[in-house]
């Protein structure tokens, strides 16, 4: 049960779909013989029994961080599948497990802000943008972006973090253009918006609606809506002083 929550646990903070999480925990249940388990899994919580044996046992570990790390949901798979296969011991599972939930393999800081920058110009042109405006789009991304995980390290609560994020994006877009550097404000706001935008988030919760997980479904319906809201109040705010 230990090895199977830990697999969720970390599955489930890095951004893995609900029903992902629950089909990789009763799949190591039933590789290490306990075929009878059940599952409810939403995106602040786990719940897990197992009926052996022994009198069945049920556990809860509650989710208190959520993030994007895909790496981390394809080695939890990648560990889940040797476990299946036979090829790792109870002992030798729950050790990489722990390895894993303790590994930091996100993107050190300054190239997540760099890859925000150049997503931000991609996007502009994408948009329909012009050349003129790469730039302007550039610098006021990857800004705004350092702004959202500098100010996430102080405020906990994601809401403001992407709030002044935006906020910061709208100010250097209207900078930018009332100094003549750059053209069309729209575009370049809009290019810049799209690193803050929860295209994972969106994705999880259409899937896991689709897949019959109705609560997991909608929370994360819910939160991506409250993220956008965020986003677009921060912009509304800059533009309502124009």
């Amino acid at each position: 049960m230990e090895v199977c929550l830990l697999a969720g646990k970390i599955m489930l903070q890095s951004g893995g779909e609900t029903y992902r999480v629950e089909d990789t925990m009763m799949r190591i249940a039933a590789a290490f013989g306990i075929k009878n388990t059940h599952s409810y899994v939403t995106p602040t919580g786990i719940f897990f029994s197992a009926e052996g044996e022994e009198p069945s046992k049920t556990k809860l570990i509650r989710i208190m961080t959520r993030s994007t790390d895909l790496k981390k949901v394809a080695l939890v798979n990648s560990i889940s599948r040797k476990i299946t296969s036979g090829d790792v011991s109870l002992k030798e599972a729950y050790s990489l497990l722990k390895e894993l939930e303790e590994l930091n393999v996100t993107f050190p800081f300054m190239v997540q802000v760099a890859a925000a920058s150049i997503a931000s110009g991609c996007f502009m042109l994408m948009f329909m943008g012009e050349w003129i405006d790469f730039i302007p789009s550039m610098i006021t991304g990857g800004l705004g972006y350092f702004g959202f995980l500098y100010f996430h390290r102080f405020i906990p609560i994601k809401f403001f973090s992407e709030f002044l994020a935006s906020f910061i994006i709208g100010l250097l877009s209207v900078i930018f253009v009332s100094t003549g550097i750059g053209q069309q404000l729209d575009k370049i706001i809009i290019g810049s918006v799209m690193t803050l935008v929860p295209g994972l988030l969106l994705t999880n919760a259409v899937r896991d609606l689709m897949a019959g997980h109705l609560v997991s479904g909608l929370s994360k319906g819910a939160e991506a809506l409250l993220t956008a809201f965020a986003i677009g109040s921060g912009i509304a705010v800059v533009l309502s002083f124009l």
